[in-house]
């Protein structure tokens, strides 16, 4: 009787769930999230998933949606029965039948429910994660609601994968010019690119991982670190931040945060491997100046232990971040995550939302381009305010790549002469706009879509750029849009803009950052590069677009010969006039390229399609 009450009690509480599906107060404490039956079996430490009940957990819970105040209620009621269960010790009772019959309401609603639609995987990169996820696939497989169904068995990889063969790898770079410099052949210059700034970097990131601190026994702490901790991952790990309740200054680029001892984990420390790879101590060059404190401790940093004042159970994610009001230095902080989530490629849950961010800082994060996070975390973002004061332990933490690395990506990176388009940075832009929900331009109008960049700056400013505008309207083949992308302007905003963007033009400055969120046909034309010719050139070879710059310094005339606070004379530091005619040139030269891009050709065609279809 007692089986039926309980049985009775779980149809009466699920039905009560389905119907207050939106109210947010019905939620549970998330220690007892539990999904399926596998969650009743190690429901304190779910670190390892060994028997066949705990393969539900990465299914269910995929990409850790298991608590939101809404979707988290079905979830949350099977935690609230799996407590009632084990405390009646009802467990040993249910049979088999009632087992499956609970995998049938409860696990397959779960799916049916949510799962699918909270990936947010671009369509373009479903089948790679299919491929990393067999798991995964399976489900969708056997789920009459996955609408993914198109991207399962596909030979397809990112490249960085032990059995990744190269017809079937994300990334075709191209070196169409002449191979020059430090490399003898074609063959050799395609892979210093590809080592340089491409997917090969993520391989070689990957094939540099060591355990710096080896567990001992299962539960135990691990670390591991690429070469000169400029990449680390750790399984419980500690971190006192006691000090900083009495510190005084703030904290932003310091590299004393932390002090022998207040960084650890049970687990046997290789101290030479440590010791020699504790030599990059820059504070966005690598994490040696934090983890060269990392040291053994004899307890186990668990849940309720008395060195956890805080234990963070969610994947976490520790940052230290570049100039975040600039948009080039902050987007090489978000570009080094996504790349360090490639490194981290392990598991279902590498590319989740339902990390913890906790920024190295003390002050309060404030950024125009913040919403970029959106693609990384669900969550309230921390900064070391949150955590001072107090021990705070890991279950999961990932350390990740850094904006100013020595040979690093993006900001630093040395790409070879002649090559372009990295199937990283490609993949990148594709991650963010999907994961902010910013729609790809669907169909052509016929026309030239040109955003133009208005600098609100006392320096490197168009003198005459009404009258550059006036020549783009008076030719019909343009549609000119005049950009003002300032802090208070909404950044999806900008970004949904940028899709209807087809040349690009802007000084040299932050701004042409967009080039990584433009379409692949189109062009930046960074009408002058102020004497800094590789920036911008070298970040649009990168992400694979067409770059431009002023051809005929004798068209151009600046208002002076620059004033720079410090070192005197410099091209930044004035205004410049630009020769119409000259300008109009190029301008036709870059909607040549434009025009003859199989992308921009495809939205023509189906322009015309809908247009046929509107006729008959």
């Amino acid at each position: 009787m007692s089986v039926l009450f309980v049985w009775g009690l779980f149809l009466v509480l699920r039905c009560l769930c389905v119907c207050v599906l939106r109210w947010s107060w019905f939620v549970v404490p998330r220690s007892w999230c539990v999904c399926g039956v596998g969650g009743w079996r190690r429901r304190r430490d779910r670190s390892t998933r060994k028997s066949e009940e705990d393969l539900w957990l990465p299914i269910c819970c995929l990409h850790g949606e298991r608590i939101t105040e809404r979707k988290g209620v079905l979830v949350s009621v099977i935690g609230v029965l799996g407590v009632i269960q084990l405390n009646a010790g009802m467990r040993q009772r249910i049979s088999v039948m009632m087992k499956s019959l609970l995998h049938l309401v409860i696990i397959l609603p779960c799916l049916e429910g949510f799962l699918w639609k909270d990936l947010k995987i671009h369509s373009e990169h479903m089948g790679i994660y299919f491929q990393n996820n067999p798991e995964i696939a399976r489900e969708c497989e056997k789920s009459p609601s996955c609408p993914f169904n198109m991207h399962l068995n596909r030979k397809i990889c990112w490249g960085y994968e032990n059995d990744c063969k190269k017809e079937y790898a994300y990334s075709h770079p191209s070196c169409p010019g002449d191979h020059r410099g430090w490399v003898r052949t074609k063959e050799e210059q395609i892979a210093t690119f590809y080592s340089q700034g491409d997917f090969g970097f993520i391989q070689e990131q990957r094939e540099e991982l060591k355990t710096y601190c080896h567990p001992e026994q299962e539960g135990d702490s691990v670390l591991e670190c690429s070469d000169h901790m400029r990449f680390c991952r750790g399984k419980y790990i500690s971190i006192d931040f006691r000090d900083l309740a009495s510190r005084k200054e703030p904290v932003l680029y310091n590299v004393d945060v932390l002090k022998h001892g207040q960084v650890g984990g049970r687990c046997k420390l290789d101290k030479s491997l440590h010791k020699a790879n504790s030599d990059q101590i820059s504070f966005l060059q690598s994490w040696g100046p934090e983890l060269q404190h990392f040291t053994e401790r004899k307890e186990r940093v668990q849940r309720n232990a008395e060195m956890c004042d805080v234990w963070v159970e969610d994947p976490a994610v520790i940052m230290k971040l570049d100039a975040t009001s600039n948009m080039y230095h902050h987007f090489c902080d978000f570009f080094n995550l996504y790349a360090a989530q490639h490194v981290n490629n392990s598991d279902a849950f590498a590319f989740s939302r339902n990390n913890q961010v906790l920024l190295w800082t003390t002050y309060t994060y404030r950024s125009n381009f913040g919403a970029t996070f959106d693609a990384f975390t669900k969550k309230k973002i921390w900064n070391l305010e949150d955590v001072k004061g107090r021990r705070v332990c890991f279950k999961n933490v990932m350390f990740p790549l850094l904006p100013r690395m020595i040979f690093g990506l993006y900001y630093n990176t040395p790409i070879i002469w002649g090559c372009e388009n990295s199937g990283l940075f490609h993949a990148f832009s594709r991650h963010i706009l999907h994961r902010l929900d910013i729609p790809e331009r669907a169909i052509g109008d016929g026309r030239i879509h040109v955003t133009f960049l208005v600098r609100d700056t006392k320096f490197r400013r168009i003198l005459n750029q009404p009258a550059l505008i006036k020549a783009l309207e008076n030719n019909k083949e343009f549609i000119v849009r005049k950009a003002e992308y300032s802090h208070q302007m909404d950044f999806r905003q900008q970004l949904r803009q940028d899709q209807w963007t087809d040349i690009f033009i802007g000084m040299h400055g932050a701004g042409l950052t967009h080039l990584l969120f433009l379409p692949d046909w189109a062009v930046l034309f960074e009408i002058y590069n102020c004497g800094d010719a590789n920036c911008y050139q070298d970040l649009a070879r990168l992400r694979g677009i067409k770059y431009m710059t002023w051809e005929d310094l004798t068209k151009l005339k600046p208002e002076d010969e620059g004033h720079h606070p410090d070192i005197g004379a410099h091209e930044k530091f004035t205004n410049y006039e630009f020769n119409v005619k000259e300008f109009m040139r190029l301008m036709q030269k870059a909607a040549d390229h434009v025009r003859n891009h199989r992308g921009w050709q495809n939205l023509q065609e189906k322009l015309r399609l809908a247009q046929r279809r509107e006729e008959l």
